[in-house]
């Protein structure tokens, strides 16, 4: 019952922090009320992207005559089996999880966690048995759930949140997507390719408003041309499901309108899961739901720690994850750096893809940087056009004065794959001609990377 480290959550931020705790010496046990891998694996980032390849085979094969094959006729789907293929994605990283646990020998606590004074936690089992467990360290990783508006209730049937998105009994043939963000964009793009008709809530004047403004245009002249209706500087005011569906009554410039549909899914942001934990009980100190930490991820209260969605940092797994390895190897006395936020990446998955890290253009003008800014689009790519999809380009924004590269943004088939390039480059502050003179491999579409850097500096080859 007693542990160097106890670990609340079994999200992408608390499995590792377990795991990394454990290859440093520590005896460990992790908490988890629900599954292992918390919401990412079970039900945020894995399922939806075997949703989203579901979609992407579907539109093969509707395209198959594109590529010289034979024309598929009236290719069709059973929505139930692309949703089990994606719950069957789930379960099994869930299970590998399980085994991670015991080959790292951390103790899987099962069971809803409650911290007290004193470095203990309380934990009460399925049956309702309470059983105490004190620990050197605790640290807090219980992540994030569906934000809901007053004006946008959720009840699970009509009104949804991501959730209940990834396992309907039946798919809508219309929805309401409130909200731009990725999560939105996501599904909206899911359901769209299988048939729905969807339509775009959205309240800022663009669409994925935290990326650079070419890509947010891009996405929605893309997004449009795939069938997706697009509102921005719109705002649902309320919602109405007393009869067959669900109708939205949205605000806009020009007045208000009334949108119907089979289902509204609410994706508005997420809300960090501190209730009933017993922050308050021990003096943990929260801002707009948010728990407060220094560096290294201890709270104002010595041995109680937390990391990812409970934070005001990107809420993003890999966020959370590096959180906790560094909050663990810090704890153990090793030499760690603090995390650099601003050298985040951030994907989309949609199609076509988007991914980001660093200053937008916008954000880089506003410091007062004097910036070279450049453009490579993917319809001068070989390997993009070889693929059949040259949909998007890749832009780039070096220092003008020390070719610091600043910020990288994408958007394309595969991106979201490529943008780990400039996430390295830029933690080794690298310049935009040493990109430019790095060779990389022809026919690829990461060689739009060195070209688009090419272009800011005028000596692009390909355009």
């Amino acid at each position: 019952m007693n542990y160097d480290i106890i670990v609340i959550g079994s999200g992408p931020g608390g499995y590792v922090t377990a795991i990394r705790a454990a290859q440093l010496g520590f005896k460990t046990a992790i908490i988890e009320k629900e599954s292992l891998g918390g919401i990412c694996l079970n039900w945020g980032c894995i399922p939806t992207k075997a949703l989203l390849k579901s979609a992407h085979v579907f539109n093969y094969l509707n395209h198959a005559e594109d590529y010289g094959l034979n024309k598929v006729e009236n290719p069709g789907f059973d929505f139930s089996k692309v949703i089990a293929r994606s719950r069957g994605v789930a379960n099994k990283m869930s299970g590998g999880i399980a085994f991670l646990m015991k080959k790292n020998k951390i103790d899987v606590i099962m069971g809803t966690a409650k911290i007290q004074k004193g470095k203990k936690v309380s934990v009460v089992d399925a049956d309702g048995k309470s059983t105490e467990y004190t620990g050197n360290h605790i640290i807090i990783a219980t992540g994030a759930r569906s934000r809901e508006l007053p004006n946008i209730p959720q009840d699970g049937i009509k009104v949804i949140g991501y959730r209940q998105a990834m396992v309907l009994p039946e798919q809508p043939k219309t929805m309401i997507v409130v909200g731009s963000g990725a999560i939105g964009v996501e599904f909206a793009d899911f359901y769209n390719a299988m048939g729905t008709k969807v339509t775009i809530v959205e309240y800022m004047p663009v669409i994925v408003p935290v990326e650079d403004e070419d890509i947010s245009k891009h996405l929605e002249k893309s997004l449009k041309k795939s069938g997706i209706e697009i509102m921005t500087n719109a705002s649902v005011e309320s919602i109405d499901t007393s009869g067959n569906g669900v109708k939205a009554t949205v605000k806009t410039a020009k007045g208000d309108v009334v949108l119907e549909a089979d289902i509204l899914l609410s994706a508005v942001g997420i809300a960090s899961n501190l209730e009933g934990q017993g922050l308050e009980e021990v003096g943990i100190k929260t801002e707009k739901g948010k728990i407060l930490v220094n560096d290294w991820y201890e709270t104002n209260v010595p041995g109680y720690y937390a990391i990812g969605d409970v934070l005001p940092t990107q809420a993003l797994a890999h966020v959370a994850s590096a959180e906790g390895i560094t909050c663990v190897e810090k704890i153990k006395g090793l030499h760690v750096e603090a995390i650099d936020y601003g050298n985040i990446p951030g994907c989309t998955y949609c199609s076509p893809e988007v991914a980001s890290v660093g200053l937008t253009e916008k954000q880089a003008k506003e410091k007062g940087i004097e910036i070279k800014v450049g453009k490579f689009p993917l319809s001068a790519s070989g390997k993009a056009t070889a693929n059949g999809n040259t949909d998007g380009f890749i832009k780039v924004i070096f220092d003008a004065k020390y070719g610091e590269w600043l910020g990288c943004h994408m958007i394309g088939e595969g991106v979201t794959d490529m943008i780990a390039e400039a996430v390295v480059a830029r933690k080794l502050e690298t310049t935009g001609h040493e990109i430019i003179k790095a060779i990389h491999p022809h026919p690829t579409v990461s060689e739009a990377i060195m070209e688009a850097a090419a272009a800011a500096y005028g000596e692009v080859i390909h355009i």
